[in-house]
């Protein structure tokens, strides 16, 4: 009897929990589903916009990405950004430390996400530069176009409105390489709200509202199964008053949707809901912020809110772009909400006063390539942009700075103008400036007053390159970390110059006149966080001495380089980490034997391709950390044990990379035992080689 009850009870037990489980609420169910789906298809995140033809432009970890090699021009392919099996290394890498990546004599920082040209996106991950070409869907219907600023094309009879969809911004080029405005921009594909100050077409608001009936119905259709699954089958015979009860229901819900909702409420759920309901209708279907016109439609005029722009030009949520539309003057354009405004490759020569009035809310202005002259600028044309934090005039005709600007700016760039000067005045007030680049024009040290830059207390990138510079600037910011002087005169480098930079990381000083017997030994030996120096194209017959103790990026390709003198490394700490040192006159006699002491346990790249050595320099095989070397294009002979592997070490080699071609090895009369460190003999490159 005992075992009855308790087996009664038990049953009893199962029963209650099986039904507990099914009284979740249907939007739990629903959410649950939604997410479900998610995990099994992530194409299912894009589907709208697959059906309108854009092309998503977050990159993708499973494609295959070509890196880009600036100064060998080869590219290789991987699978994801977060292992590089086979990885070629390249002069574009900065020190491992802080992961950042020079592309054409500019540092993007680690996960940087940039354009460098139209359809190409490009990742800076851990110091290594990975690119990839924009992929377009196939379209189907019969008539395509693509949109001005856009890379794939799109269905003819799609019409979209810029305020209301979730177009990303990352398409279009970015101030700079910084990888928060990158973040920035894919957020808003899922966390922009449309303006509620924007009223839509009355043929719109039927299709919005013929869309949310269609929601409310599956809804109400989910609702009934789940009632059937808990209380058994209905009634056939109350079908009909259930229906009609549903109706007055959903007829009252539109009702009072008309009268009191308004965008943006309760927002999170109907997201979850609008993705279920695209997989359960299909295409068909659509979404409460995408709007979708069927073919032979007329296209209903633009939101009555909207600003009024010039003809082809484009608004796209915050960001108005006037790009090559061959405006003469800056369009008056009244839009509060807008935060960029992008006017690149126009004819605008001037800027009058109060020509941003109706602007208020700037955040970006882009006016590079125009023809705008520092007479054509009035005296407060930028004064009342309160909120303005990066200001683009590259390519213009400006001799001067622009005046009373705004104190707000983080980023100013004035590349490729003729400045003839910076006087005390010029940059006062921008004591929050982080970034200026002033490359490209006539700047010297007699006409920039040694106290031009003493505002900028924030300012740690500063460009100068392709000016006429003898001397490095006097009087640079102690808050500078990143220089750059490539492409000027200077032709010395004297103990004063970095005396108040203790901050400075990175120094680009390449193409220019110097020489090792012109460095200073106090110049930079005492920087404490200098780790990167790149002297490529200068006047070096020796590898400098008296190099920052910090040093882990060294670079002096393309001098006249003879040799390497004994212990130059031996003072660094923790130790110097890559050396560059391609296209010189090393000879054997150049590298003595403790030409690397203090770089053994920490060298990870050697380049001495394009050299004049004849055989393996000493000293290689005790590199313990070494990963990629390179002896190219030299005149090496014969590769003889031990000159690579030592043959007392029992481990494997770090090393990766071997290039030896285009010598004159004899490949046949190498011993067995020169690479036996190695692990992969794939990644030892001997073809092809020299005939005497």
């Amino acid at each position: 009897m005992k075992f009855t009850v308790l087996y009664y009870f038990l049953l009893l037990m199962t029963f209650h929990i099986d039904f507990g489980q099914n009284e979740e609420t249907p939007r739990k169910q629903r959410r649950k589903i939604y997410y479900r789906r998610l995990k099994k298809s992530s194409l299912s995140n894009h589907k709208s916009k697959r059906q309108l033809g854009i092309q998503p432009t977050i990159v993708a970890l499973a494609a295959k990405f070509p890196t880009v090699n600036l100064d060998y021009s080869t590219e290789e392919n991987f699978e994801s950004f977060l292992s590089f099996p086979g990885r070629e290394s390249s002069y574009n890498v900065l020190p491992g430390k802080k992961g950042r990546c020079l592309v054409k004599g500019m540092v993007m920082y680690d996960k940087a996400v940039w354009s460098p040209e139209p359809c190409t996106t490009c990742l800076c991950w851990n110091g290594k530069v990975l690119c990839d070409e924009t992929m377009c869907h196939p379209q189907t219907c019969p008539k395509t176009h693509i949109p001005e600023g856009e890379c794939c094309p799109v269905c003819s009879d799609a019409v979209t409105y810029p305020l209301l969809t979730d177009i990303a911004l990352n398409d279009r080029s970015e101030f700079s390489g910084d990888s928060s405005e990158q973040r920035e921009s894919i957020n808003l594909l899922h966390n922009q709200l449309p303006p509620t100050q924007v009223e839509m077409d009355p043929v719109l608001r039927k299709e919005a509202l013929q869309s949310e009936e269609n929601e409310e119905e599956i809804e109400e259709d989910e609702d009934k199964e789940q009632e059937k699954n808990t209380a058994g089958p209905l009634d056939p015979g109350n079908s009909h008053s259930e229906e009609s009860r549903e109706q007055g229901r959903q007829s009252s819900q539109v009702e009072e949707r008309q009268a009191h909702q308004h965008w943006g409420q309760g927002r999170e759920e109907e997201e979850e809901e609008e993705g279920e309901d695209e997989e359960e209708e299909g295409e068909d279907t659509l979404r409460g912020d995408v709007f979708r016109m069927p073919p032979r439609v007329p296209i209903p005029a633009p939101p009555r809110n909207a600003p009024t722009l010039p003809s082809r030009c484009s608004l796209s949520y915050k960001t108005i772009s006037c790009i090559h539309v061959e405006l003469t003057q800056i369009p008056p354009i009244t839009a509060p909400e807008i935060t960029s405004l992008e006017l690149v490759g126009n004819a605008i020569t001037s800027i009058p006063d109060g020509a941003f009035n109706g602007l208020p809310n700037l955040e970006r202005l882009d006016l590079s390539k125009n023809n705008i002259t520092s007479s054509g600028i009035g005296p407060k044309a930028f004064k009342f942009l309160k909120k303005l934090m990066r200001l683009n005039m590259d390519g213009n005709k400006l001799i001067q700075i622009p005046s009373e600007l705004p104190c707000t700016l983080e980023e100013l760039k004035i590349n490729e103008n003729n400045l003839q000067g910076i006087d005390e005045e010029s940059l006062s007030d921008l004591n929050k400036l982080v970034t200026l680049e002033l490359e490209g024009n006539s700047l010297s040290e007699t006409n920039v007053n040694p106290l031009a830059f003493k505002p900028l207390k924030s300012l740690s990138y500063l460009r100068l390159g392709k000016n006429k510079f003898r001397i490095i600037p006097q009087g640079l910011p102690a808050s500078i970390e990143e220089l750059y002087l490539e492409n000027n005169q200077i032709e010395e480098i004297t103990e004063i110059c970095f005396n108040h930079t203790r901050m400075i990381n990175v120094i680009v000083l390449r193409h220019n006149k110097i020489e090792e017997n012109r460095i200073a030994p106090l110049a930079w030996i005492n920087q404490g966080n200098l780790e990167s120096i790149d002297l490529s194209y200068n006047k070096l017959y020796h590898v400098p001495s008296y190099l920052p103790k910090s040093l882990l990026h060294l670079v002096l390709v393309g001098n006249q380089i003879e040799r390497i003198p004994g212990y130059v490394f031996g003072h660094m700490e923790p130790g110097l980490e890559y050396l560059y040192l391609s296209f010189n006159k090393l000879t054997n006699d150049g590298v003595d034997p403790v030409s690397f002491y203090g770089a053994y346990h920490s060298l990870r790249e050697l380049f001495l391709d394009h050299n004049d050595l004849k055989s393996i320099p000493s000293g290689i095989q005790e590199m313990k950390a070494l990963h990629f070397l390179r002896l190219n294009n030299n005149k090496i002979r014969n590769i003889f044990p031990e000159q690579i592997c030592n043959a007392e070490e029992t481990g494997d080699s770090n090393l990766e990379h071997l290039h030896l071609e285009n010598n004159y090895i004899k490949t046949r009369e190498i011993s067995s035992y020169a690479f036996s460190c190695i692990r992969s003999y794939s990644n030892i490159i001997l073809k092809p080689q020299n005939i005497k």
